[in-house]
């Protein structure tokens, strides 16, 4: 596959985050081979149902499916973006990656009709509005911080391309500004030292690392202990951010 073939679409909202769609062709195998770990399944806790006199219908949900699935059988980049708009979330919230999560989608841009049906029918949801009706309690489960970890660490398997066993570089940084850009005093200075990096991608073990970094080292990085067991990538961070703040 060339490099045009594996291009990024990163669609920026006003605030700065960004949800990155690969433009890419799915799979031959539609269905869902990647290998998501057992700790980034969803557990449907509480969640309020649609306030109508109808139940919940496979039949509908499936229909719902096909009215946005192409030839391929599968919910495509293109019939994405028309979801988005039906559903009024821009594609680069980050409520469609906590709905991704919830479908368990395997490949970034694409839903395939397995995913939408075991996901939508955990949600009970089969059409447009019952989705639209359960989007603040979408939203309410990035404050669970276990469920935030565990939407965190789908996210590097979601994103990654398949063959790849790392994230790349242009993606990592992507979906840190989606996932911690909010919430993590140092996110703009850990964004301007990978933009400075050697590095080329970040693989699973500095992704996860990077998580439980922003959660526990303070902001002025007093607390960090250089003889811990983080990843290079995190000790030199902290050597490079050190080094400036003592030139500023």
């Amino acid at each position: 596959m060339d490099k045009a073939a594996r291009s990024i679409q990163l669609v920026k909202s006003s605030k700065g985050s960004i949800m990155p769609v690969k433009k890419r062709k799915i799979p031959d195998d539609h269905e869902h081979k990647c290998k998501i770990t057992s700790f980034t399944r969803p557990q449907i806790c509480g969640v309020k149902t649609f306030s109508s006199d109808k139940q919940f219908s496979s039949k509908r949900c499936l229909a719902w499916f096909h009215k946005y699935a192409g030839p391929d059988k599968v919910v495509g980049p293109e019939a994405m973006e028309k979801f988005c708009e039906d559903i009024a979330v821009e594609p680069e919230n980050i409520i469609m990656l906590v709905l991704a999560w919830h479908l368990e989608a395997a490949n970034m841009g694409y839903f395939t009709k397995d995913e939408w049906l075991r996901g939508m029918t955990l949600l009970q949801c089969d059409c447009t509005e019952r989705l639209q009706s359960k989007l603040d309690y979408l939203h309410s489960e990035l404050n669970d911080t276990v469920v935030f970890k565990n939407i965190y660490r789908y996210a590097f398997d979601f994103a990654r391309d398949k063959n790849q066993r790392s994230l790349d570089m242009d993606t990592a940084k992507s979906m840190l500004a989606l996932l911690l850009g909010r919430t993590w005093p140092l996110f703009p200075v850990f964004h301007q030292f990978l933009e400075q990096s050697k590095y080329k991608g970040l693989n699973k073990d500095q992704w996860y690392n990077v998580l439980e970094f922003s959660r526990t080292i303070n902001t002025d990085l007093s607390n960090y202990d250089e003889d811990g067991a983080w990843p290079v990538l995190l000790d030199e961070f902290v050597e490079w951010q050190k080094t400036r703040s003592a030139s500023l």
